[in-house]
């Protein structure tokens, strides 16, 4: 069962009834954010669609004013000093929501994202069982990449929640802010928020490295002390879980290494060529195929799901000796290759997409890397839904 965090050194005010009951609404209906501005109604992000909640009006500035203070609490230093503050927000109801209150030309603006309160098995999320395997691992670096809002975060609790029930061991979560609460089970559990326990991911991650964790947890590695000093902690020994914003696996290794200097990079290669243990890329996109339609919702209206399209890198000897040697344009081969290894790429994930009927074939060629890679794997996955059909 989740509790709510603190994330301040003081209480905040209670929370004013036009946010207390649009919180509710996006409880009660699914939604994944809700989105307020001076000057236009509340919007809801449902199933991935932005639109209007309905029967609100528009909000002025004053009335947004009186929701962010809040929110905010005594914590408004970053809001003065760069225009946006993070925080969190607990629902009446006890569920948990990330905020990010900004200013823009002419007035604020609140975006809040709803923080799931229970941990989802890596088939709900549309992720295959054999990442639980990285679970096992006493040492390394594990990577989990996407854009925003991919679900970055829901993946990584579900393995951190998968150690927690499993291992005898120390895990310690460096996040901003904590999305999803995990109470010690089988092992030790110590969560910090930066800003609130941390003044940020770099100085928690040197202390963490301090505290005899078996497990580290970075929310976000994407500067070059934080990205060194995880990998240290991974050489010495510990097994560091990571995000990081980046379109592919190939790409998360390169993001990680162009933030040194070429004179460093030699060397960076290297190190991660030997501290990492696999990396995870994921997209949400929206299903268009006919297997994606939900059923109606309590405004009865049919929307469609997401569905995750991710790529799996599993670091083996051949794949290490291509990052150690720059040699990144080689990697997708070896991994079409690696599929004993639990290697998949992103046009494989798409042909099983498309074979299931949950994504249209046109729809998979406009996010293909190689749209002829993902015609043959289209082949394939037909073929074998055709022969599995005729087994049955």
């Amino acid at each position: 069962m989740n509790v709510p965090v603190p994330v301040g050194p003081a209480a905040r005010p209670a929370l004013p009834e036009a946010l207390v009951r649009l919180l509710a609404h996006c409880t009660a209906v699914g939604a994944s954010d809700l989105h307020l501005g001076s000057g236009q109604p509340p919007r809801r992000r449902l199933h991935g669609v932005l639109e209007a909640v309905p029967g609100e009006a528009e909000m002025d500035e004053d009335a947004l004013r009186a929701i962010a203070l809040p929110i905010l609490g005594d914590e408004q230093s970053a809001l003065r000093r760069n225009g946006a503050q993070d925080a969190a927000v607990t629902a009446d109801d006890g569920t948990r929501f990330r905020a990010n209150v900004f200013r823009r030309a002419g007035g604020t603006c609140i975006a809040l994202r709803k923080l799931e309160d229970r941990f989802r098995p890596l088939a709900d999320l549309g992720l295959p069982d054999s990442l639980y395997q990285l679970c096992d691992l006493h040492h390394g670096l594990v990577l989990v990449a996407g854009p925003t809002g991919s679900g970055k975060s829901t993946t990584l609790a579900t393995l951190i929640d998968r150690i927690n029930r499993t291992r005898s061991c120390h895990i310690i979560t460096i996040e901003d802010p904590v999305e999803y609460v995990h109470q010690p089970r089988k092992a030790l559990v110590n969560q910090r928020q930066v800003g609130a326990d941390c003044p940020d991911f770099q100085a928690a991650l040197v202390s963490a490295l301090r505290q005899d964790p078996d497990v580290v947890l970075v929310g976000e590695i994407r500067e070059q002390l934080t990205i060194r000093t995880a990998i240290a902690a991974a050489e010495t020994g510990h097994l560091v879980f990571a995000t990081v914003h980046a379109g592919d696996c190939v790409g998360a290794i390169e993001r990680m290494i162009a933030v040194f200097s070429a004179e460093e990079q030699v060397s960076v290669r290297r190190q991660l060529a030997l501290v990492l243990r696999a990396i995870v890329a994921q997209h949400l996109v929206p299903s268009d195929g006919a297997a994606g339609i939900l059923p109606p919702g309590p405004d009865g209206l049919r929307r469609r799901r997401r569905v995750v399209v991710a790529e799996v890198l599993r670091v083996n000897p051949a794949i290490a000796n291509l990052i150690a040697g720059a040699k990144p344009g080689q990697i997708p081969s070896a991994m079409e290759l690696g599929g004993a290894d639990g290697m998949q790429t992103g046009e494989q994930a798409l042909a099983r997409l498309v074979a299931a009927d949950l994504l249209q074939e046109a729809t998979a060629v406009t996010m293909a890397r190689d749209a002829g890679v993902l015609r043959e794997h289209l082949v394939q996955a037909r073929r074998g839904n055709a022969s599995g059909g005729a087994r049955r």
